[in-house]
């Protein structure tokens, strides 16, 4: 977790505010959430009135008004550590949120930011699609004007989206203009209850069941230009005004569920006894938690420093690529230690090590690839 050098007593509170919420309103539901292969919308609007959506989005809009991103930080932290997968509200916070900040219009941010603050509206962001995941310019959705320029024709499908089943609106990637590329693009904001907007399959995955992923379809939707996202052609500039604030979201999940299993391990290995003694006094164990401890003790003061410098609005895309890879690639083997020294217990899904492994294994393939994160880093070396 962040250290408490970092934050105000204001901060701290909101962080005690935020794991009673978590343990109450999220823990006992979370196992029947994986069932059902979703969460509850009763979730999205206790964390509404909780004021734990939209904290950044000025008050006359709905929101609290705070600039600041350690809080959004910390309501990461505390659902990570839990292994609280399922509540898609990073993807309203930290995804949808700031796309609307920057680009909408008065009448987009009264229509749509004040329901989502109260948790009314869930929100998804359409961008992958069955042949284009990282590479965003590849995709095929289209828009097209009518002659009236009174609506867009859009036509398309995406998958892998989060909140995909729940969400009442969904701010689509699109082409408006194909035979521009990316310069074509364009984001557009559909609504639920358009007609020829529909959801596919939620998707089964190997973890996060309690999250839904699903896949989306656009046949001839018709939507009013009004829900077009600031100007035709920018979306493709707009994607990447946002991307930063994406990965990091993304990295720091990921360290923090490391953090989660680094814990429940070293507790493990206190009680698990072989031999006639802890599993932990063996040399083996030792080693491997030390190297973690290092790592994770090291880590946690460069994370820690990502944080600031997106609360001071500095952070890069390059640093967010470096951010991104570095600690999702991190969690995962930390994980995988983790599983190792539970033997085969850490296999059981009853054990916290066994979820948190399969629900990090996302982290290095969305929000862009690690290999794609390489070869940001790479150009940025002059290559």
């Amino acid at each position: 977790m962040i250290q408490d050098k970092y934050l105000t007593d204001e901060h701290k509170m909101f962080r005690e505010a935020v794991r009673e919420f978590v343990k109450r309103e999220i823990v006992p539901h979370h196992e029947q959430w994986e069932k059902d292969g979703l969460v509850s919308r009763e979730v999205w609007r206790k964390a509404g009135e909780n004021g734990f959506l939209c904290m950044d989005v000025p008050e006359e809009y709905g929101g609290m008004g705070v600039d600041d991103y350690r809080y959004m930080a910390i309501l990461t932290e505390e659902m990570a550590y839990v292994g609280a997968s399922g509540p898609g509200f990073g993807v309203a916070n930290e995804l949808v949120v700031p796309y609307l900040m920057a680009f909408g219009n008065e009448e987009q941010k009264h229509r749509f930011l004040p329901k989502m603050a109260a948790g009314e509206c869930i929100t998804s962001l359409a961008m992958s699609e069955p042949n284009a995941g990282s590479d965003l310019q590849g995709i095929q959705t289209n828009a097209i004007l009518n002659s009236d320029g009174d609506y867009y024709l859009m036509n398309g499908q995406k998958t892998f989206i989060s909140n995909g089943i729940l969400n009442d609106m969904a701010l689509v990637a699109c082409k408006t203009d194909p035979s521009l590329g990316a310069k074509g693009m364009s984001m557009i904001m559909v609504e639920r209850g358009m007609d020829g907007y529909e959801r596919g399959r939620n998707l089964e995955k190997m973890g996060r069941h309690a999250q839904d992923t699903a896949e989306l379809y656009f046949k001839d939707v018709k939507v009013p230009v009004g829900n077009r996202l600031g100007d035709e052609g920018k979306g493709f500039i707009y994607m990447m005004h946002n991307l930063p604030q994406e990965r990091l979201l993304i990295g720091l999940a990921a360290f923090v569920a490391a953090e989660a299993a680094f814990n429940h391990t070293v507790e493990y290995c206190k009680t698990r006894t072989a031999f006639g003694r802890p599993i932990g006094n063996f040399q083996n164990s030792r080693f491997k938690l030390a190297e973690m401890k290092s790592e994770l003790t090291v880590g946690r003061i460069y994370m820690d420093d990502c944080i600031m410098k997106q609360t001071a609005k500095e952070f890069t895309p390059v640093e967010a690529a470096i951010c991104k890879q570095w600690a999702t690639d991190l969690a995962c083997k930390v994980m995988n230690d983790c599983v190792q020294l539970h033997g085969g217990y850490g296999y059981m899904l009853e054990y916290p090590v066994a979820k948190l492994y399969l629900d990090v294994r996302i982290d290095p393939i969305h929000g862009g690839t690690n290999e794609i994160m390489k070869e940001i880093i790479g150009r940025d070396l002059g290559f």
